[in-house]
């Protein structure tokens, strides 16, 4: 038989617990209990908030981005009401992240860019190759697109990548694409493509500041490890 909130001690109830010792306190069942209410009969809310982190365990967290209304409106205990108001804390979430990136507008080091970017990136199941375009006085200018799905040479091609720092006008540029599966380690493709990519900028005066790989809640950059000289003889 299925445990209950209303049988747990009041200090267990993830309501009650978040009042107590703040929001930090809760696991991510009971965050999840919280914005659901309420279960069923059969079972209680937090077991509903377990199946649905059972559904996304092996993607992370931040799968439940991707689950649309009517796939979690399925789970048994949920219902479209209950999924809408999921999806409404999740965006809530997404736009809190983005206005912090958002925040950052000249960039002084690749922590500034995984800050500014990471939120962009950070859900995508896609690798997503875009270019940080700067002015002379590295003031963010544009964050174009470039390709989406699997990096390599012939996808990410240098007509198309200068085209866009042309287009806005850029003095020099950064290289970034995100790691879908969290880890944010360079590929022998990543290197090829940033090597061929340095040598270009070389060629159009446009230089090639760094590559930054964003992964889950990790970066990686070129420059830091010593890699973009190295890569570009």
């Amino acid at each position: 038989m299925a445990i209950m909130v209303k049988d747990l001690p009041t200090t267990e109830r993830p309501r009650e617990k978040l009042l107590l010792y703040g929001p930090e306190s809760l696991s991510n069942t009971e965050l999840l209990a919280i914005l659901l209410r309420s279960g069923t009969r059969e079972r209680s809310v937090l077991g509903v908030a377990e199946e649905i982190l059972a559904k996304i365990k092996e993607r992370g967290l931040g799968a439940i981005v991707h689950m649309s209304v009517a796939e979690l409106a399925k789970i048994p205990g949920v219902g479209q009401v209950k999924a809408a108001t999921l999806q409404a804390a999740v965006e809530l979430g997404r736009r809190l992240s983005r206005e912090e990136g958002a925040k950052v507008k000249i960039i002084h080091s690749p922590d500034d860019v995984a800050k500014f970017a990471m939120p962009r990136f950070r859900f995508e199941q896609k690798e997503h190759f875009a270019v940080l375009l700067l002015n002379t006085k590295n003031h963010v200018i544009g964050m174009p697109d470039v390709s989406i799905g699997s990096l390599s040479a012939s996808v990410v091609h240098p007509r198309e990548v200068f085209r866009a720092a042309i287009d806005h006008a850029a003095a020099a540029m950064i290289l970034l694409h995100n790691h879908p599966s969290g880890d944010p380690s360079p590929s022998a493709e990543d290197k090829a493509v940033t090597s061929r990519l340095v040598k270009a900028g070389k060629i159009m005066d446009i230089p090639v500041l760094d590559h930054v790989i964003i992964g889950r809640e990790r970066y990686f950059s070129f420059k830091d490890k010593g890699l973009l000289m190295e890569i570009a003889r």
